[in-house]
C-alpha cells in the first residue's frame, strides 16, 4: 500500500502513477489531523470539500491499475459520516479506513474514539471497512471486530509502542529495539527516524533514565543511538539483577518499564498534575535546546543545516551575527510580536498547555480544543479518564451498539 496525501486531483494521479507499479493499492490519507495538514490543506482539513475529494477518487479509479483506497476520520455527528462514507465509496474508493476521532482529538485531546461510529459506517457500506482507534493490544482487537463487525484493525500508538501487539506478545523493550536497529543497518533511513522510533519503544524507560534520555536526542550517528540503546539495556537488566521478590511495576504500569507496553497519554490537566504544575521545571529541557548543544565543533551541523549550507556557502550559524530581537521572558530565545504571554513559541506552547489556554498570536488554541473535545465526549456519552481510554470505549460501543456487531 502506497499513502499520498493530496488537494488536486491531476497531482494525486501523476503521482500514484509513479507507485502503482510498486504497491498493490493506492491510498488517499483524509484523516492526519497535524498542522502541517492545515497548512498544505490536505488530511483531514479536506474532509468538508466533497466535490474535491469526489473528483480525486473519480479520477485515480479511471487512470489507475490498482485500487484507490481511503482513510478518514469521523465528524462528530454519526448520520454525516455515513454520508461521507457513501460518498466515498460512490466515488469509487474500494476500501475504507475509519479514525473514530474527529480531526480536533489528537495529542493530549485526543479522548477516545468512537466505535459506534465505525460500527455505523460499517452497516452502511458494502465496501471492506477497517478500523482505527483505542487500539492498545490484541484484546482490543478482538473486542473492537466483534462490537463493529469491520473486515480489519488498525494501530498506531499502540503499535509504535508495542510492535509484537498483533502477535499478542509483550517482549523485552531492547529484543523490538535491536531488531529495529539492525534493519536500520540494512536499510539506512534518516537519523530523525530512528530516534523517534526509539523514543517510543522505551518510553518507559527514558522516563527513569532522563540523561539518557538527553543523550538520545543529542546524539548525532547511528553509531551513537546503538550505543545509548545498549546503555538503557544494560541499566535495565542490572535492575532486573537487583529486584526484589515480589516487587511490582511502579508508576501505576501493567508491566515493568522494560516490558513493551501501552502508553496512555495523559490530557491537559493530569498532565500538569504529574509535572507537579510547573510546566518548565529546571533540568527539563525541550528538544531544541537539547539538539541545539554543540561541542564547538562547526561540523556537527544538523541535516537541515547543512541543506541551508549547500544552498547559500556563505551562510553562517554563529550565534554572535544573528540578528537581535526582542527576547523571551522566560528562555531567551526571540518572542512572538503577538504572543500574549510575551515568550516564544515554544514556551508560549508549554505555558498555554499546561493553563489550558489560547493564544491567537502563536496559533495555540488548547482551551478552545479542550473544550470542544469537552462538548464532543459529553455528546457521545464516553467516559472522560484517560486511564479508562479502552474501557470507556468498550462501554460506550456496547450501550449504543448490538449485541451482533463487531469490529475495531
Amino acid at each position: 500500500l502506497s499513502q499520498f496525501c493530496a488537494n488536486d486531483p491531476e497531482v494525486f494521479v501523476q503521482a500514484a502513477l509513479l507507485a502503482q507499479d510498486y504497491c498493490d493499492a493506492i491510498d488517499l490519507n483524509l484523516g492526519c489531523p497535524q498542522m502541517i495538514a492545515k497548512r498544505g490543506h490536505y488530511g483531514a482539513f479536506l474532509q468538508e470539500e466533497w466535490d474535491l475529494l469526489q473528483r480525486m477518487i473519480l479520477l485515480a479509479n479511471e487512470k489507475l491499475s490498482v485500487p484507490i483506497t481511503c482513510k478518514i476520520r469521523v465528524f462528530p455527528e454519526i448520520d454525516k459520516t455515513v454520508k461521507y462514507a457513501q460518498m466515498l465509496e460512490k466515488a469509487g474508493c474500494q476500501l475504507l479506513t475509519v479514525h473514530g476521532r474527529t480531526k480536533e482529538q489528537k495529542g493530549p485531546l485526543a479522548g477516545v474514539a468512537s466505535w459506534e461510529h465505525i460500527q455505523a459506517v460499517r452497516k452502511a457500506v458494502s465496501i471492506p471497512v477497517f478500523a482505527n482507534g483505542n487500539i492498545q493490544c490484541l484484546s482490543d482487537v478482538e473486542e473492537c471486530i466483534r462490537k463493529t463487525g469491520v473486515h480489519g484493525v488498525m494501530s498506531a500508538e499502540g503499535n509504535l509502542h508495542n510492535p509484537a501487539l498483533f502477535e499478542g506478545r509483550n517482549p523485552l523493550v531492547w529484543e523490538m529495539a535491536e531488531e529495529y536497529l539492525e534493519i536500520v543497518q540494512k536499510y539506512p533511513c534518516p537519523l530523525s527516524y530512528v530516534r523517534a522510533h526509539l523514543f517510543k519503544l522505551w518510553h518507559h524507560t527514558l522516563q527513569v533514565y532522563q540523561q539518557l534520555r538527553e543523550e538520545l536526542a543529542k546524539v548525532k550517528t547511528l553509531e551513537g543511538i546503538v550505543d545509548v540503546n545498549r546503555e538503557l539495556k544494560l541499566r535495565c537488566q542490572e535492575e532486573i539483577a537487583n529486584q526484589k521478590e515480589g516487587e511490582k511495576p511502579k508508576e501505576g504500569l501493567p508491566f515493568f518499564h522494560w516490558i513493551c507496553q501501552p502508553y496512555v497519554r495523559p490530557g491537559p490537566k493530569e498532565r500538569c498534575k504529574e509535572n507537579g504544575d510547573t510546566g518548565t521545571e529546571k533540568g527539563v529541557r525541550g528538544k531544541r535546546a537539547l539538539e541545539e548543544e554543540e561541542d564547538g565543533n562547526s561540523e556537527l551541523l544538523s541535516k537541515n543545516k547543512q541543506k541551508k549550507k549547500l544552498r547559500n556557502p556563505n551562510k553562517s550559524f554563529d550565534p554572535s551575527l544573528k540578528p537581535k530581537y526582542a527576547k523571551c521572558d522566560q528562555c531567551g530565545n526571540p518572542k512572538g510580536n503577538k504572543c500574549v504571554f510575551n515568550m516564544c513559541r515554544g514556551c508560549c506552547k508549554k505555558r498555554a498547555f499546561k493553563e489550558t489556554a489560547d493564544c491567537p498570536g502563536h496559533g495555540l488554541l488548547f482551551k478552545t480544543k479542550y473544550e470542544k473535545s469537552l462538548s464532543w465526549q459529553s455528546s457521545q456519552r464516553v467516559i472522560q479518564s484517560p486511564e479508562l481510554n479502552r474501557r470507556g470505549a468498550v462501554a460506550a460501543g456496547e450501550a449504543a451498539a448490538p449485541e451482533e456487531a463487531g469490529d475495531g
